[in-house]
């Protein structure tokens, strides 16, 4: 049973993301994307790709901050190649990049697995809670926006029901976990802990203020990526912030629903900019544009990265 489960979580995704691109594509004829990719001015797209690359390096560089109080001094280039190599074994293992990551480290930086993967869940704690305060900023910046769209969508009464019913189930849920002993309450009770611990443990380290300064860091070279990545076509070149912002935002929630993004980070653009009356094809193009350039970085840099960290560290070894 727990095989079946394992090859259903690395075929559903996969299969989703199949569905999306024949979706997408049939959206869209290929000679027109390939019109605007040809259009593209790649000075944008080449600038949003340095600071992809900009967010990893620190991405590796904050990991360092973690090790330190654990004992462990790893190498800047070992957690670089780390970083590259967890994603681009994510591309075609959901959620394996971690563990790769994490074994990495083991077998390079003789940090023990569970140290390190404890290191790297807490690193997700604070990437969540920044992903979290741009949706705040996000909901700050268009919240007539939204409140208009959703009463225009929906009976007012029938809004404020279903935030009522939310409320009850949410409230009958936290109890239900707060006193239940089952499985999954314990499994809950234990997540819940294990974030709060995680972001406690950030205001425990030695240089805080630098993992903090580059957790922030790294998030806006990620919106910097996406908003400059969007001036590579003229059709968007008007874009405001908020559709930038909640653009940036389905599409991270989109990497995780299907391998990389496949298929699905495209569409989550297009749903995104469309409710700011963006065009279509442009948006879809520039969906195709951000994904494709990024997760070919990400195959070259990771690809790289896993054949060059046994000569790397032979080489230091050996001197």
């Amino acid at each position: 049973m727990s095989k079946s489960k394992s090859i259903l979580k690395v075929l559903l995704p996969l299969l989703l993301g199949v569905v999306l691109v024949w979706y997408s594509l049939s959206q869209i004829s290929i000679s027109k994307l390939v019109q605007y990719v040809k259009d593209a001015d790649y000075f944008w797209i080449i600038l949003g790709v340095g600071f992809g690359i900009l967010s990893h390096a620190s991405r590796a560089y904050r990991w360092l901050f973690m090790a330190e109080p654990l004992g462990y001094k790893p190498k800047f280039a070992n957690s670089f190649m780390a970083v590259y190599s967890a994603y681009l074994i994510n591309l075609t293992i959901p959620r394996a990049g971690e563990v790769a990551r994490a074994s990495i480290l083991t077998n390079y930086e003789n940090l023990p697995f569970d140290k390190g993967f404890g290191t790297i869940v807490a690193e997700r704690v604070a990437d969540t809670l920044m992903l979290l305060i741009i949706i705040v900023i996000a909901l700050f910046l268009e919240f007539e926006f939204i409140y208009d769209f959703f009463t225009g969508k929906f009976n007012p009464v029938t809004i404020v029901s279903i935030i009522i019913i939310l409320l009850i189930i949410g409230g009958g849920l936290y109890y239900y976990i707060s006193q239940s002993t089952s499985k999954f309450a314990v499994k809950v009770k234990s997540f819940c802990t294990g974030l709060i611990e995680g972001v406690l443990s950030i205001f425990k380290m030695k240089r805080k203020w630098a993992f903090i300064f580059h957790t922030i860091f790294i998030w806006v070279m990620y919106v910097l990526m996406f908003y400059i990545t969007t001036l590579a076509l003229p059709e968007l070149n008007h874009i405001s912030m908020a559709a930038v912002l909640i653009g940036f935002i389905l599409a991270s929630f989109s990497i995780a629903a299907t391998n990389g993004g496949i298929g699905s980070f495209p569409e989550a653009i297009v749903i995104a900019f469309l409710l700011f009356n963006m065009p279509e094809d442009p948006s879809r193009a520039f969906g195709w544009i951000m994904w494709s350039t990024q997760t070919l970085v990400i195959i070259v840099f990771g690809g790289l990265s896993l054949i060059y960290l046994p000569i790397y560290n032979r080489k230091k070894t050996s001197v």
